[in-house]
């Protein structure tokens, strides 16, 4: 929503000559939408103050000894394919250099421009005469894709001439040859970076041409408007694209860019997309889980670097073409706190994964469905090869779209921060506006506007969705009719000097996150439980000052806080000056304090990589009462953040059900693997590419279903060989096939067979075993009957049962469903107790 404040002056104007336009910049042309934005030329944005800090910390760590760090030709050595070496750099280059020239033309740094030199002029002197380019015999569209946004951005940063012939004949030989190379795979998952730049090509030269191309790439790309809007992330069987947390955050980008051709579904598609993966997969910090696959709710399944920072692009993407202030605020969330999260706090090594409640960064396996011995340690070499490439694009594509003009000669703010850019405005009068400020550290955001001459043109303002009284100063006056959630317009007459004063007063909330336990946030950051992190070099590499660190806490973790509900009075926020670098704990300008308990029970899972998951709350506690402060969650690669909360230990109903009519996976905690919803069932998703503990065993938990003694029914139908059933009296489960304590009733169609038995020191134990004729596609209805010690199961309608045993080992838990090496679909889950 628009809200303007329109003031009428003179019009005075300076004429401005700017290469191949008329008008201030390249805008949408017919017949795509005429409202979408345009970002400003690479360099037009300038960071100061933290955020420069942290383009800095790239600079002087990850970004600037990159090639150091990984000489070999199939990553960045002098024998890279994309230098005509015989290396096979295929999308590391691209990835690299991609956020290589953005920060390079943002820091105006010539030793980094050189370096980027070096790749774009072999790429563009080295196109083949029918149009292809990089190395000749990559027989592959998608690693050209992360490249030709490194070329874009550099013509953008240069006007080289030579870029737009490039494109022109790269686009021709693309169209010339789709249907005989057709997209597969990451290209078919990630077309949507493709048709950006093919939209940005048709913006300046107008070849009808390249319509007709996008029209073809999004005919060949996975269907991801219908996915977004219909939640079908796991419908895919086997292909795994669909659910890859890196590609399903790449592709939000795709209906926003597609909408500018054919409307308002593939706009609602991105919204749809955002909800469904919030609502299934969803972080306090605003983004997704993915480890690597979409991973479900859960306070220690990690979001990956790729995961972050093609979130916050395809959001960026998003902000230029629909006018929603919530696309700001979510870009602002994990930009202020998962993206420096991901890092050391010098910007020299990364974190493959990041998780919400994260003790360790260490060597070892987590058990997630993409497990990496390294996934969680602190390294230049932290995991799989894609994110120590691919992290470079994060901080300086947020500086660079940050501010966007607009098709009405005005100015648009996406995200707030310490920046200075230069622009044009009204008919091409330049414009200087400083933007002096400490946020998200601080409320107070001042726009110092300079323009060349007087000039009339629009600014609009995001206001944030959180701010609940927002305030406007112009030249000292109050602006009214503030609200949050809008986009706020001044358009009136600018004169130098003129100065907009902007405070968004920030409250202490609490979200509800997995398990019913809290979130605290303030403003656009989210806050975490300040740990006493103590380092350890597990490794010294070769290029100085880089180090493979092992991170764990030496204070107490597992703190419940002391919570009135909603009500946050009794929370304490503390100010301090403002450092170089706010994301250093031991000296973050803004911390908050609050009561908290400890919780004994909450410990460390078995394989000691991470915390069990966060007690379900309220939790009761015995411990004394203790202050403990909260810091910025990206302040520190540990944390504990989704916090259990004190309180009188809610008892479950007599009943519970579940036929999932609703679509809904809200309250079942994934455990690996992954879960979906379709046709009313729950379904168990194919773990065809995993190699983690979630390849074989995987189950799910309905958190606040605890019972005793009860009756449990479902109907059980198995898609493939392997075994699924239901899980009861489950207590401590954790990663892994039988890393839970207790019990199990299993369908085997393969084996034929029906199996009751329980997990005990991380072990299988049968108990009983039937002989059945089960077969694979037709659904079973079982029951369990446990009372006491004794567990009675029946099959389908028959009235004795066709397993019994008698075991006192657990006496109470939650109910779930598992599944081993099976494809599985369960439904009309009913528990009474008895």
């Amino acid at each position: 929503m628009l809200r303007t404040t329109t003031f009428t002056f003179i019009l005075g104007f300076l004429c401005l000559f700017v290469y191949g336009q008329k008008g201030n910049y390249v805008y949408n042309r017919a017949p795509l939408t005429a409202t979408s934005n345009v970002q400003l030329p690479l360099g037009s944005i300038k960071a100061k103050g933290w955020l420069l800090k942290q383009l800095e910390l790239q600079r002087d760590g990850a970004t600037g000894s990159a090639e150091q760090l990984y000489p070999e030709a199939e990553n960045l050595g002098p024998g890279s394919d994309w230098l005509g070496g015989t290396g096979s750099g295929w999308e590391r280059v691209p990835y690299y250099v991609k956020g290589l020239v953005a920060l390079a033309y943002t820091l105006d740094d010539d030793q980094l421009k050189n370096k980027a030199l070096k790749w774009i002029n072999w790429t563009l002197d080295h196109q083949q005469d029918n149009g292809l380019f990089g190395p000749p015999t990559m027989n592959d569209w998608w690693p050209r894709m992360p490249m030709m946004y490194a070329i874009q951005s550099y013509y953008e940063a240069t006007g080289d001439r030579r870029v737009i012939s490039f494109f022109s004949k790269y686009f021709k030989y693309q169209y010339a040859h789709l249907n005989d190379q057709r997209l597969t795979e990451w290209s078919k998952s990630r077309t949507g970076d493709n048709i950006e730049i093919v939209l940005w090509l048709y913006n300046i030269i107008g070849d009808p041409e390249l319509i007709a191309l996008a029209e073809a790439l999004k005919s060949q790309a996975y269907p991801w408007a219908d996915i977004y809007s219909n939640n079908q992330f796991f419908h895919f069987g086997d292909d795994f694209h669909t659910k890859h947390s890196v590609s399903v955050g790449q592709a939000l980008k795709f209906p926003v860019l597609y909408a500018q051709i054919e409307g308002d579904y593939y706009q609602e598609a991105f919204k749809k997309g955002i909800n469904h993966l919030i609502d299934d997969h969803g972080q306090v910090t605003g983004i997704a889980s993915g480890s690597e696959f979409l991973s479900g709710k859960s306070s220690f399944q990690g979001v990956e670097t790729c995961t972050v920072v093609e979130w916050m692009q395809s959001l960026e993407t998003a902000a230029r073409i629909i006018h929603d202030a919530a696309i700001g605020d979510r870009l602002e969330k994990i930009a202020f706190n998962t993206l420096p999260a991901q890092f050391s706090r010098d910007i020299k090594s990364h974190l493959y994964y990041s998780e919400q409640n994260q003790l360790f960064c260490k060597h070892g396996h987590s058990g997630f469905d993409e497990d990496y011995d390294g996934g969680i340690l602190l390294s230049p070499y932290s995991g799989m090869g894609c994110c120590r490439y691919n992290m470079h694009m994060g901080w300086p594509y947020f500086v660079k779209n940050s501010w966007m003009a607009t098709p009405d000669h005005g100015l648009e703010v996406v995200a707030y921060a310490p920046v200075e850019l230069k622009a044009l405005v009204g008919d091409q009068v330049g414009v200087k506006i400083a933007v002096r400020t400490n946020y998200p550290f601080e409320e107070q955001i001042q726009l110092n506007i300079d323009p060349d001459q007087q000039v009339s043109f629009p600014l609009k303002l995001r206001i944030p969705s959180w701010c609940e009284k927002p305030e406007i100063k112009l030249n000292g006056v109050a602006l009214k009719s503030i609200l949050p959630g809008d986009i706020y317009v001044i358009d009136r007459l600018w004169k130098p000097k003129d100065v907009v004063s902007v405070t968004f007063p920030m409250n202490v909330k609490i979200s509800t996150q997995v398990n019913q336990s809290a979130g605290i946030e303030r403003g656009p950051l989210v806050y975490a439980l300040r740990l006493d992190a103590k380092y350890s070099i597990r490794k010294k590499h070769l290029v100085e000052g880089f180090f493979d660190y092992e991170v764990s806490s030496a204070s107490p973790w597992n703190y419940g806080l002391l919570l009135n509900g909603n009500n946050t009075d009794q929370i304490e926020v503390i100010q301090s000056a403002m450092p170089e670098n706010p994301f250093e704990q031991r000296s973050t300008p803004v911390k908050l304090k609050l009561k908290a308990k400890k919780i004994p029970s909450w410990k460390v899972a078995y394989n000691e990589m991470h915390a069990f998951e966060v007690p379900r709350s309220p939790v009761s506690s015995e411990e004394p009462e203790e202050e403990v402060f909260l810091t910025p969650y990206g302040t520190e690669n540990i944390r504990i953040a989704n916090f259990p909360v004190i309180g009188s230990e809610a008892k479950t109903g007599n009943t519970f059900n579940a036929d999932f009519n609703r679509g809904s996976l809200e309250g079942w905690i994934n455990y690996g693997g992954g879960w979906f919803i379709k046709d009313g069932s729950i379904h168990s998703a194919s773990n065809k590419g995993s190699w983690g503990y979630g390849i074989h065993g995987m189950k799910t938990i309905a958190a606040a279903a605890v019972f005793s003694d009860f009756s449990y029914q479902a109907e059980v139908s198995l898609q493939s060989k392997g075994d699924a059933g239901l899980i009861f009296r489950v207590s401590d489960q954790a990663l892994g096939a039988d890393d839970y304590k207790g019990y199990y009733v299993g369908l085997d169609a393969h084996g034929k067979k029906l199996q009751l038995g329980k997990a005990s020191g991380r072990k299988w134990v049968l108990l009983d075993s039937y002989n059945a004729q089960l077969e694979v596609g037709k659904s079973y209805k079982v029951r369990v009957v446990a009372k006491g010690d004794q567990i009675n199961v029946y099959l389908n309608d028959q009235s004795k049962p066709v397993l019994s045993c008698r075991d006192n080992e657990y006496k109470t838990g939650t109910i779930g469903v598992r599944s081993f090496d099976s494809l599985s679909s369960i439904d009309n889950i009913k528990v009474k107790s008895l």
